[in-house]
């Protein structure tokens, strides 16, 4: 061979020989530095081109160096919290869903059944029957809860329907007006009708629009929600969540949507003594009715739910010696915000935007106009405004949308 063709051959052994000092992966690249030697030694000793390999590294590890670390939100918003979250309280109505379009499909749902029970009877006078039913009753009347008025105004109505139609029967018979019938045969009529309505369809009727209710509440529920609690209980694992509530929605009972993320509920109407003597006051002073009994009642709860799940779970953390943080979030701020705060809970009050379709800005205010399905008296709403003016220089947060929530929940953590 021609010295050219000896020396072009004698390199190509020298770098099939240097081949396995050449290694490349995902995050290193090693190669020779003494290409030098191998052109004079063919056969490389490993041991000694090991001392001779240099190493250039292309690592995650240095590349998190260069460069500053991106956490997720979830993560940050742990590591800058300063006090747990212990407790957060919600109200539901006009809170986690319009109630406007739940009561109008809960309504249309009872005209239908009453209707299965041959009576012609709209939701309008149902309504009217509740109010007759609190202004005839005073201030215990103001102090009905809801289902002590709808159940009533149910059997009034009924009776009523039934009476009008026993008169009609008998004047028929007796060849006479209405009118003309005499006073003996209206009270036996009047003690038929009352017959006629048994409490079994009463309670039936009234079960088919709470069913209804609750049902329309979840297909209702604002699209914000959800994700809102599912962020919460991420950020925040151990926890406690809970409903207080003036009316008889239910989170536990929405088995599709809200129940796998509350532990109770905290009803108005579990209390009968507490709830009459708040609405004694309601219509006595301004502004300065007792709230506190029904939030008394959701921190005992939530005191003995947390002793239990310590006691059956050991990954529940400890506080560490830091008071946990309670947070109410609702709409309305005599109820929500006034009654909460002074039970020692922070606040947030949810001033939604108008697509959400909140009704305590028309129901309280100077431009406040009362909606349908609403049996408070005057005097109640004027102290109700009362309230609501008390209670704004305890509201802490305030937020326009659902997804701000866990934001504000954690500025509220970090002192914020």
């Amino acid at each position: 061979l021609r010295y050219a063709d000896k020396t072009m051959y004698m390199y190509l052994l020298l770098f099939l020989s240097a081949l396995p000092l050449i290694r490349v992966d995902s995050f290193t690249l090693v190669c020779s530095a003494s290409f030098g030697h191998h052109f004079s030694n063919p056969t490389p000793d490993p041991r000694s081109s090991a001392s001779s390999v240099s190493t250039l590294r292309f690592s995650s590890s240095a590349a998190v160096a260069q460069s500053p670390v991106v956490e997720n939100a979830a993560q940050q918003r742990q590591q800058v919290a300063t006090k747990p979250l212990g407790l957060i309280t919600f109200d539901l109505d006009d809170s986690l869903y319009a109630i406007q379009p739940v009561l109008e499909d809960a309504n249309q749902v009872f005209v239908e059944k009453m209707g299965h029970y041959g009576y012609e009877i709209t939701q309008a006078e149902i309504n009217e029957a509740g109010k007759r039913i609190r202004q005839e009753a005073g201030v215990l009347g103001t102090a009905m809860s809801h289902t002590e008025v709808r159940l009533e105004a149910i059997r009034r109505e009924m009776e009523r329907k039934m009476l009008e139609r026993k008169l009609l029967e008998c004047a028929e018979d007796w060849a006479t007006e209405v009118e003309s019938l005499t006073a003996p045969i209206r009270e036996s009529a009047v003690r038929w009708a009352h017959n006629c309505v048994t409490g079994s369809i009463v309670e039936s009727i009234y079960s088919a629009w709470e069913r209804e209710r609750h049902h329309s509440a979840e297909r209702k529920l604002y699209s914000d929600v959800i994700p809102a609690l599912q962020q919460i209980k991420e950020d925040h694992p151990d926890c406690i969540i809970g409903a207080v509530t003036d009316g008889k929605a239910n989170p536990l009972l929405m088995v599709f949507t809200l129940a796998p993320y509350f532990d109770f509920c905290m009803s108005w109407e579990d209390d009968a003594a507490n709830r009459i003597e708040f609405f004694k006051e309601l219509g006595n002073v301004d502004g300065n009715a007792d709230l506190q009994w029904i939030y008394r009642a959701a921190y005992e709860k939530f005191l003995d739910i947390r002793a239990n799940k310590k006691g059956m779970k050991r990954d529940v953390k400890d506080c560490d010696g830091l008071e946990p943080v309670w947070i109410h979030v609702g709409d309305d701020l005599a109820y929500d915000v006034g009654g909460s705060a002074s039970c020692g809970a922070r606040t947030i009050l949810l001033d939604l935007d108008e697509d959400y379709g909140q009704t305590a800005k028309t129901r309280f205010g100077p431009n406040s106009s009362s909606v349908s399905w609403n049996t408070a008296s005057t005097e109640e709403i004027m102290n109700r405004e009362a309230m609501n003016r008390a209670a704004e220089s305890r509201v802490d947060k305030t937020i326009s949308r659902l997804s701000m929530l866990p934001d504000a929940v954690n500025e509220i953590l970090q002192g914020e």
